[in-house]
């Protein structure tokens, strides 16, 4: 197919890459040989070779297996940003595993159900979220649990003070059940010498990334070896200005994210970077101590991430120059953001796009090109990309024409989890996915994004997928019907807001249906605003029209101000 977008390409990019038939933790034990002594993680002070990190990877797999972990097993991950998450991800692929991320935000019954969907009957756990898994270890297939503590890796000094003021106070301090493990005293138990011999190849599995996709059903998108090699390999292409070996990566995206999985955590290992653990992203006094003190090179993050730092009332206290590309994703760059972003660091920030089913970048601008202001950029190196017909998917449109966005190449996942109908929604004949978003594309293969996904909200960039929402407004034994969809929000970009019809003869108030969606759900999926109405608008054959109602909120908002 004809492909406008390579002649926009920055000088030094390629247009094809040469993919080495590797699995995904070739790219760690490649840095432990070529940087041994290059520091690959830094965490409140404490820090990490690769070399050492390689090591306690085999030795964890050493541990896996001897605890029952075998090739396609998988294992889930349940952790903020730290080392342990980077150590537990190698170690599960070195044994041939396969990694499902769990979201630290999740209540409870999210956790199980994930849990319950893949399969896993191994979890490595952070201690904070450890009273967690007790609670819904019944209700799963769980037999393995390995728990850490955050302070692990941290400085002597800062380690001790930790322990000494914080970790109680903040939940990190666990007493675990007799069954259940540490996972400090696995990595003492074992030696680099004693991981097994595991063949595992490119076609291999190596995530389950969950994803509401464009139905808002929860599935497990299925990422093989080749597809995480491949996308690392073509952001770090994408980047021209990138120096193996001596970049240093802000990690404050989470990585239990596919974005901060693989722009950040699989990027940085495959070229021998550093990565700062941000735990808590939302600390900007921390995010900007340490691009001041590690002088960070390159930072993934989200508009709101972006804006909030250039907002910080301190920011010129800090030095911010040493940024040199940062990539945005999850959201619309707005064109302020990036001009004050760019002001203060002098570093280039530009916008991209990608989805969990093609983890993670499909398309980003040009680093030092032509930036199309409302542009998702360019297709990255041997990914095809075009518009085709919204009824079917198999229609391609012409220059211009709206429509949805396909993709095809070497990050399209193998499948969804357990769904081949919902498989059989997003494939195309000739390996093409329909992403769900609708898009356009100019002459010059420049892309944009007319509409996200059907029905998604984006709060402070978290997905949040309206059938989660109302699932559990449906439990309350006074509502009839609900329906969710995201409205503006000036911090979070969207929140979320119920519709709610009660049952005949109820009463109810917000702040009560509120409070009821506290336990079942995380956080950023709790409804901020509750609208009571005796109807809500539907299609002839009775389908809720969010986009009826998030339009009305608009109106009302508009006629307001």
């Amino acid at each position: 197919m004809e492909k406008p977008w390579l002649k926009h390409y920055d000088a030094g990019v390629p247009h094809t890459i040469d993919y080495p038939e590797v699995p995904l933790h070739y790219f760690l034990e490649e840095s432990a040989r070529k940087y041994p002594d290059n520091v690959a993680t830094v965490i409140q002070g404490g820090k990490l070779t690769y070399k050492k990190l390689n090591e306690l990877t085999d030795r964890l797999a050493a541990a896996l297996y001897d605890l029952g972990v075998r090739k396609g097993d998988r294992v889930a991950l349940y952790f903020v940003n730290c080392p342990q998450y980077v150590i537990g991800f190698y170690a599960i692929l070195k044994v041939g595993g396969v990694s499902v991320a769990i979201n630290p935000l999740y209540a409870p019954r999210e956790v199980a159900h994930q849990l319950n969907d893949c399969g896993a009957e191994t979890i490595i756990v952070m201690s904070m979220m450890y009273p967690v898994v007790k609670a819904i270890r019944t209700q799963t297939k769980l037999k393995n649990v390995i728990v850490s503590n955050i302070k692990e890796y941290f400085s002597p000094l800062i380690k001790i003070l930790f322990t000494l003021f914080k970790e109680a106070k903040d939940g990190h301090r666990v007493t675990l059940d007799e069954r259940d493990l540490w996972l400090q005293d696995l990595l003492a138990r074992y030696t680099p010498e004693q991981r097994p011999e595991v063949e595992v190849g490119p076609d291999d599995r190596a995530i389950f990334q969950y994803t509401g996709g464009t139905t808002g059903v929860p599935k497990g998108a299925i990422g093989l070896h080749r597809n995480l090699v491949a996308n690392a390999l073509e952001i770090g292409a994408f980047l021209p200005d990138l120096e193996e070996g001596k970049e240093i990566h802000l990690a404050a995206i989470p990585l239990f994210h596919v974005y901060g999985l693989v722009a950040t955590m699989c990027s940085a290992v495959a070229t021998g970077a550093s990565m700062i653990m941000i735990p808590n992203p939302r600390d900007l006094d921390e995010v900007l101590k340490a691009i001041d003190k590690y002088k960070v090179t390159l930072y993934m993050g989200v508009p709101t991430m972006y804006l909030a730092l250039c907002n910080h009332r301190d920011v010129m206290k800090y030095d911010v120059k040493s940024i040199k590309a940062c990539i945005s994703g999850s959201a619309p760059l707005p064109l302020e953001v990036k001009r004050r972003f760019e002001e203060l660091t002098g570093g280039k920030l530009v916008e991209g796009y990608g989805l969990s089913e093609a983890p993670t970048a499909s398309h980003c601008n040009p680093v030092h090109g032509r930036v199309v202001p409302g542009s998702i950029g360019l297709p990255l190196p041997d990914i095809e990309a075009k518009i085709v017909d919204l009824e079917t998917g198999t229609k391609d449109l012409p220059v211009g024409e709206i429509g949805e966005l396909a993709l095809r190449g070497p990050i399209v996942m193998e499948e969804y989890w357990n769904m081949p109908e919902e498989t059989a929604l997003v494939m195309r004949e000739g390996g093409w996915l329909l992403t769900g978003d609708i898009a356009r594309m100019d002459e010059d293969g420049y892309f944009y994004i007319v509409d996200r996904k059907k029905d998604m909200i984006l709060c402070s960039g978290y997905n949040v997928y309206p059938r989660d929402v109302e699932e559990v407004l449906f439990e309350h034994p006074k509502v009839q019907e609900g329906a969710v969809a995201g409205i503006p929000d000036p911090r979070r970009g969207e929140t979320v807001k119920a519709w709610i019809v009660l049952k005949p003869g109820e009463t109810a108030t917000e702040e009560e249906i509120i409070d009821f969606c506290r336990d079942k759900l995380a956080k950023f999926k709790i409804p901020t605003a509750v609208e009571f109405r005796d109807e809500l608008p539907k299609t002839m054959v009775g389908k809720v029209l969010r986009r009826y109602l998030r339009e009305e909120e608009l109106k009302k908002k508009e006629t307001e101000a």
